[in-house]
Protein backbone atom coordinates (compact mmCIF):
# COMPACT_ATOMS: atom_id res chain seq x y z
CA UNK A 1 0.00 0.00 0.00
CA UNK A 2 1.40 3.72 -0.67
CA UNK A 3 0.64 5.90 2.04
CA UNK A 4 1.20 9.54 2.58
CA UNK A 5 2.35 10.84 6.29
CA UNK A 6 0.68 13.71 7.26
CA UNK A 7 2.86 14.62 9.59
CA UNK A 8 1.34 17.55 11.74
CA UNK A 9 2.51 20.64 13.23
CA UNK A 10 3.44 19.87 16.48
CA UNK A 11 5.28 16.81 15.78
CA UNK A 12 7.48 17.97 12.62
CA UNK A 13 8.43 20.74 14.83
CA UNK A 14 9.18 19.09 17.97
CA UNK A 15 8.64 15.55 18.09
CA UNK A 16 10.43 14.33 14.74
CA UNK A 17 11.45 10.74 16.19
CA UNK A 18 8.43 9.89 16.73
CA UNK A 19 7.45 10.44 12.88
CA UNK A 20 10.58 8.64 12.13
CA UNK A 21 9.28 5.74 14.17
CA UNK A 22 6.14 5.67 12.25
CA UNK A 23 7.89 5.46 8.92
CA UNK A 24 10.42 2.71 9.69
CA UNK A 25 7.36 0.80 11.13
CA UNK A 26 4.81 1.44 8.52
CA UNK A 27 7.99 0.55 5.70
CA UNK A 28 8.78 -2.78 7.92
CA UNK A 29 5.52 -3.82 7.65
CA UNK A 30 5.63 -4.10 3.26
CA UNK A 31 4.43 -0.19 2.76
CA UNK A 32 5.74 2.42 0.61
CA UNK A 33 5.37 5.81 2.79
CA UNK A 34 5.67 9.14 0.92
CA UNK A 35 5.64 12.72 2.70
CA UNK A 36 3.49 15.35 0.67
CA UNK A 37 6.21 18.14 1.00
CA UNK A 38 3.70 20.68 0.44
CA UNK A 39 1.52 19.80 3.22
CA UNK A 40 0.85 22.15 5.72
CA UNK A 41 -1.52 23.04 9.18
CA UNK A 42 -5.11 21.17 8.86
CA UNK A 43 -6.59 24.03 9.59
CA UNK A 44 -7.65 22.54 13.17
CA UNK A 45 -6.51 25.79 15.64
CA UNK A 46 -8.40 28.06 13.64
CA UNK A 47 -11.51 25.98 13.20
CA UNK A 48 -11.68 25.63 17.13
CA UNK A 49 -11.45 29.61 17.79
CA UNK A 50 -14.76 30.13 15.12
CA UNK A 51 -12.15 31.16 12.50
CA UNK A 52 -13.81 29.03 9.95
CA UNK A 53 -12.75 31.41 6.71
CA UNK A 54 -8.95 30.44 7.49
CA UNK A 55 -9.63 26.62 8.05
CA UNK A 56 -11.50 26.31 5.20
CA UNK A 57 -8.48 27.63 3.07
CA UNK A 58 -6.39 25.09 4.63
CA UNK A 59 -8.60 22.15 4.50
CA UNK A 60 -9.19 22.71 0.74
CA UNK A 61 -5.15 23.07 0.37
CA UNK A 62 -4.80 20.10 2.51
CA UNK A 63 -7.62 17.85 0.27
CA UNK A 64 -6.03 19.29 -2.51
CA UNK A 65 -2.57 17.77 -1.44
CA UNK A 66 -3.63 14.34 -0.13
CA UNK A 67 -6.20 13.87 -2.81
CA UNK A 68 -3.51 11.14 -4.83
CA UNK A 69 -2.65 9.30 -1.77
CA UNK A 70 -3.82 5.63 -1.36
CA UNK A 71 -4.06 5.96 2.03
CA UNK A 72 -3.23 8.89 4.69
CA UNK A 73 -1.43 7.70 8.13
CA UNK A 74 -1.07 10.86 11.10
CA UNK A 75 0.32 10.49 14.38
CA UNK A 76 -2.22 12.58 15.89
CA UNK A 77 -5.91 11.87 16.66
CA UNK A 78 -7.03 15.21 17.10
CA UNK A 79 -5.94 16.11 13.50
CA UNK A 80 -7.16 12.85 12.25
CA UNK A 81 -10.78 13.74 13.56
CA UNK A 82 -10.05 17.79 12.30
CA UNK A 83 -10.20 15.42 8.71
CA UNK A 84 -12.71 12.67 9.61
CA UNK A 85 -14.99 14.86 11.34
CA UNK A 86 -15.03 18.82 11.24
CA UNK A 87 -14.05 19.10 7.33
CA UNK A 88 -17.10 17.75 6.37
CA UNK A 89 -19.12 20.71 8.19
CA UNK A 90 -17.20 23.51 5.96
CA UNK A 91 -18.61 23.05 2.85
CA UNK A 92 -22.90 22.46 1.98
CA UNK A 93 -23.65 18.77 1.15
CA UNK A 94 -23.21 17.59 -2.06
CA UNK A 95 -21.07 20.36 -3.30
CA UNK A 96 -17.92 18.79 -5.06
CA UNK A 97 -15.46 20.37 -2.00
CA UNK A 98 -18.08 18.51 0.44
CA UNK A 99 -17.56 15.03 -1.26
CA UNK A 100 -13.98 15.66 -1.66
CA UNK A 101 -13.56 15.86 2.03
CA UNK A 102 -15.47 13.04 2.37
CA UNK A 103 -12.99 11.13 0.20
CA UNK A 104 -10.16 12.03 2.20
CA UNK A 105 -12.06 11.85 5.02
CA UNK A 106 -12.53 7.45 4.14
CA UNK A 107 -9.09 7.46 3.92
CA UNK A 108 -7.57 9.04 6.68
CA UNK A 109 -6.26 6.93 10.08
CA UNK A 110 -4.41 7.54 12.86
CA UNK A 111 -1.26 5.78 13.33
CA UNK A 112 -2.50 3.48 15.85
CA UNK A 113 -6.20 3.05 14.50
CA UNK A 114 -4.17 1.93 10.89
CA UNK A 115 -2.53 -0.56 12.75
CA UNK A 116 -4.92 -2.45 14.64
CA UNK A 117 -8.13 -1.59 12.15
CA UNK A 118 -6.95 -1.52 8.70
CA UNK A 119 -3.02 -3.61 9.20
CA UNK A 120 -4.43 -5.72 11.77
CA UNK A 121 -1.01 -6.32 13.06
CA UNK A 122 -0.14 -9.45 15.46
CA UNK A 123 2.93 -7.48 17.43
CA UNK A 124 3.78 -11.10 19.32
CA UNK A 125 3.75 -13.12 15.77
CA UNK A 126 6.17 -10.10 14.54
CA UNK A 127 8.44 -10.91 17.87
CA UNK A 128 8.33 -6.96 19.09
CA UNK A 129 10.11 -7.48 22.34
CA UNK A 130 10.81 -3.85 24.65
CA UNK A 131 11.50 -4.12 27.93
CA UNK A 132 10.00 -1.88 30.93
CA UNK A 133 7.29 -0.60 32.62
CA UNK A 134 4.48 1.69 31.17
CA UNK A 135 1.63 3.91 31.48
CA UNK A 136 -0.64 4.97 28.61
CA UNK A 137 -2.15 8.32 28.24
CA UNK A 138 -5.17 8.38 26.20
CA UNK A 139 -6.28 11.44 24.11
CA UNK A 140 -9.59 12.60 24.32
CA UNK A 141 -10.21 12.71 20.46
CA UNK A 142 -9.26 9.17 19.99
CA UNK A 143 -12.56 8.50 21.44
CA UNK A 144 -14.30 10.49 18.87
CA UNK A 145 -12.75 8.41 16.21
CA UNK A 146 -14.21 4.96 17.79
CA UNK A 147 -10.87 4.25 19.73
CA UNK A 148 -10.62 3.01 23.18
CA UNK A 149 -8.09 0.19 24.20
CA UNK A 150 -6.66 -0.27 20.82
CA UNK A 151 -3.02 1.54 22.19
CA UNK A 152 -3.37 -1.12 25.01
CA UNK A 153 -4.31 -4.04 23.23
CA UNK A 154 -1.05 -3.19 21.13
CA UNK A 155 1.06 -2.45 24.18
CA UNK A 156 -0.07 -5.93 25.33
CA UNK A 157 1.31 -8.18 22.56
CA UNK A 158 5.03 -6.51 23.18
CA UNK A 159 6.95 -9.33 24.81
CA UNK A 160 8.77 -7.40 27.71
CA UNK A 161 6.72 -4.49 28.01
CA UNK A 162 5.23 -4.42 31.66
CA UNK A 163 1.90 -2.40 31.46
CA UNK A 164 0.28 -0.50 34.23
CA UNK A 165 -3.70 0.74 34.13
CA UNK A 166 -3.41 4.53 34.19
CA UNK A 167 -6.09 5.85 37.00
CA UNK A 168 -9.15 7.70 35.69
CA UNK A 169 -7.33 7.59 32.59
CA UNK A 170 -10.83 8.73 30.62
CA UNK A 171 -9.70 12.89 32.48
CA UNK A 172 -8.49 15.09 30.24
CA UNK A 173 -4.78 16.84 30.35
CA UNK A 174 -6.47 19.87 29.74
CA UNK A 175 -4.22 20.64 27.16
CA UNK A 176 -7.12 21.38 24.33
CA UNK A 177 -5.06 23.73 22.24
CA UNK A 178 -5.58 27.29 22.67
CA UNK A 179 -7.65 26.00 26.32
CA UNK A 180 -4.20 25.81 28.12
CA UNK A 181 -3.76 29.15 26.84
CA UNK A 182 -7.00 30.83 27.48
CA UNK A 183 -7.60 28.98 30.89
CA UNK A 184 -3.88 28.50 32.03
CA UNK A 185 -5.07 28.03 35.94
CA UNK A 186 -7.84 25.50 34.99
CA UNK A 187 -5.26 23.14 32.42
CA UNK A 188 -2.59 23.77 35.49
CA UNK A 189 -4.99 21.75 37.47
CA UNK A 190 -5.96 19.46 35.18
CA UNK A 191 -2.49 18.31 34.12
CA UNK A 192 -1.79 18.14 37.89
CA UNK A 193 -3.73 15.53 38.29
CA UNK A 194 -3.01 13.71 35.33
CA UNK A 195 0.87 13.40 36.89
CA UNK A 196 -0.56 12.33 40.20
CA UNK A 197 -2.04 9.55 38.71
CA UNK A 198 1.15 8.52 36.59
CA UNK A 199 2.87 8.99 39.94
CA UNK A 200 0.15 6.20 41.45
CA UNK A 201 1.48 3.49 38.87
CA UNK A 202 5.24 3.65 39.65
CA UNK A 203 5.53 3.28 35.73
CA UNK A 204 9.15 3.92 34.35
CA UNK A 205 7.66 5.60 31.02
CA UNK A 206 4.39 6.80 30.22
CA UNK A 207 3.62 6.09 26.34
CA UNK A 208 1.77 8.98 24.72
CA UNK A 209 0.54 9.38 20.68
CA UNK A 210 -0.19 13.23 20.90
CA UNK A 211 1.99 15.74 20.48
CA UNK A 212 -0.27 18.27 22.57
CA UNK A 213 -0.71 16.18 25.31
CA UNK A 214 2.51 14.88 25.03
CA UNK A 215 3.78 18.93 25.17
CA UNK A 216 1.52 19.57 28.28
CA UNK A 217 2.18 16.56 30.31
CA UNK A 218 6.17 16.19 29.61
CA UNK A 219 5.79 19.71 31.08
CA UNK A 220 4.21 18.79 34.08
CA UNK A 221 6.49 15.98 34.67
CA UNK A 222 9.68 18.02 34.12
CA UNK A 223 8.33 19.52 37.02
CA UNK A 224 7.09 17.46 39.54
CA UNK A 225 7.76 14.12 38.27
CA UNK A 226 11.09 14.43 36.23
CA UNK A 227 11.89 10.50 37.01
CA UNK A 228 9.25 9.63 34.27
CA UNK A 229 9.89 10.10 30.65
CA UNK A 230 7.46 9.87 27.81
CA UNK A 231 7.85 7.84 25.02
CA UNK A 232 5.29 7.45 21.56
CA UNK A 233 4.06 3.50 20.85
CA UNK A 234 5.64 4.25 17.50
CA UNK A 235 9.14 4.24 18.89
CA UNK A 236 8.31 1.71 21.29
CA UNK A 237 7.60 -0.37 18.25
CA UNK A 238 10.40 0.74 16.04
CA UNK A 239 12.79 0.18 18.97
CA UNK A 240 11.53 -3.38 20.02
CA UNK A 241 11.95 -4.22 16.23
CA UNK A 242 15.40 -3.08 16.26
CA UNK A 243 14.75 -0.15 13.80
CA UNK A 244 15.45 2.33 16.33
CA UNK A 245 17.86 2.54 19.05
CA UNK A 246 17.29 2.70 22.74
CA UNK A 247 16.70 5.83 23.36
CA UNK A 248 14.73 8.08 26.16
CA UNK A 249 11.91 8.58 23.18
CA UNK A 250 11.11 12.29 21.47
CA UNK A 251 8.99 13.53 24.74
CA UNK A 252 11.54 13.22 27.07
CA UNK A 253 9.94 15.22 30.45
CA UNK A 254 13.08 17.57 29.94
CA UNK A 255 11.76 18.64 26.57
CA UNK A 256 8.49 19.27 27.32
CA UNK A 257 6.18 22.47 27.36
CA UNK A 258 3.35 23.13 29.26
CA UNK A 259 2.02 22.41 32.82
CA UNK A 260 2.79 23.89 35.90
Amino acid sequence: MRIALFITCLTEQFYPRAAVAIVKVLEHLGHTVEFPAAQTCCGQPMFNNGLHDDARDLARRMIEIFAPAEHVVTPSGSCAAMVREHFLHLWPERSGEHRAALALAAKTSEFVEFLTKVERVDLRAMRVRWPGSVTYHRSCHLRSLGLCDEAETLLDQIEGVRRVPLPRAEQCCGFGGTFAVNYPQISAGMVSDKVSAIRETNAERLVCNEAGCGMNIAGACRRALPEVSLITIGEVIAQGLGLLPREGGSMNADRGGGGS
